[in-house]
């Protein structure tokens, strides 16, 4: 008798503990939900959902928002789409805006926008309603020398066809400055830039700057326009400074070129002096050979001595009368 009692008590426990199990294992209650929101979903796919290891409710929540919206879309997709890494929230938002805005996109390019990295919702948005990019300041120099420096809005709108592969906003404000700066360098004056700055945007739209982008270009508008530096001048400056320390450097040369010459000169004349004095030292020894020899007599060498001391007489005299001279010019 014990025995039964205590199997007539184990048996509704199991009994409890497989129902508790199987209502925590299988969401009937989100069941319940998406059969009275007209979508169709069986227990099987939703126990498949736990095998997989998936949120059953990330899954069927969005899929009954898409159905009550009036979009074609199943169980398989969007469980896949979330498999692979994508949002389904916003991927089924986006499906929704799109459909409400008359903006043809299908499943398989939303999905392939989302999984791209971009955010498909505001990709919509951006289609419907344009946004406005604005560029930083970008300088440009006019003809005559003149800065100019630019900032501009541009109005784009999300081209859905090229979201995928298209270039970004980035890719939109290079263009643009790099327009703005052959525009404004081709101007003959920053005048002729401060009077028309709609020439601007004029030359720039219709350089195509959208192409292979994954926006469309609406209009792009000049919000400032200010002078800046007088680049030219300054560029004639550095010119005129450098050719300025090349002359410099050019005369140096030159200089050092003549101190070198001069010192030459310097040096090949001390060596003349250095052979004279030489060769004078050896004419006292030349005159006591020629004595000895007969070569030269005595009268000679007297007569000598007194030619030599009359021409430094004179010398004496020539050198006294100059100098005198020079005092009286002074």
């Amino acid at each position: 008798m014990g025995f039964y009692n205590v199997f007539e008590l184990f048996v509704p426990v199991v009994v409890i503990f497989l129902i508790i199990l199987f209502f925590t294992f299988v969401p009937v209650g989100l069941w319940i939900t998406a059969i009275f929101s007209g979508v169709k979903v069986g227990l099987g796919n939703l126990i498949g959902m736990r095998l997989r290891r998936v949120v059953p409710s990330r899954i069927v929540n969005p899929l009954i928002k898409a159905t009550k919206a009036g979009l074609d879309l199943n169980v398989s997709q969007l469980e896949a789409h979330h498999l692979a890494g994508g949002n389904i929230n916003t991927l089924v938002d986006a499906l929704i805006a799109a459909e409400r805005a008359s903006i043809s996109l299908s499943f398989e390019r939303a999905a392939a926008i989302d999984l791209a990295g971009r955010n498909v919702l505001e990709a919509v948005q951006v289609s419907v309603n344009p946004k406005v990019i604005e560029t930083p300041n970008i300088s440009a120099v006019a003809k005559n020398g003149i800065e100019v420096i630019v900032k501009a809005r541009v109005t784009v709108r999300a081209n859905i066809e090229r979201l995928v592969g298209g270039a970004g906003e980035e890719t939109i404000i290079a263009r643009v400055g790099e327009g703005i700066v052959t525009t404004v360098g081709s101007s003959k004056s920053h005048e002729e830039v401060l009077e028309n700055p709609d020439s601007i945007s004029k030359t720039v739209l219709t350089k195509g700057l959208d192409s292979g982008t994954a926006f469309e270009i609406l209009s792009i508008d000049i919000a400032d326009v200010d002078v800046g530096r007088n680049i030219g001048a300054k560029l004639l400056t550095d010119q005129a400074e450098a050719d300025k320390k090349i002359a410099q450097a050019r005369a140096e040369e030159r200089r050092a070129m003549a101190v070198a010459k001069e010192q030459e000169m310097i040096a090949e004349v001390q060596a003349m002096k250095a052979k004279v004095v030489e060769a004078e030292a050896m004419v006292p020894t030349a005159i006591s050979k020629a004595l000895e020899t007969g070569n030269l007599g005595v009268m000679d060498y007297y007569n000598m001595r007194n030619v030599m001391s009359d021409t430094d007489m004179r010398n004496s005299i020539s050198k006294v009368t100059n100098d005198s001279n020079n005092k009286d010019n002074r």
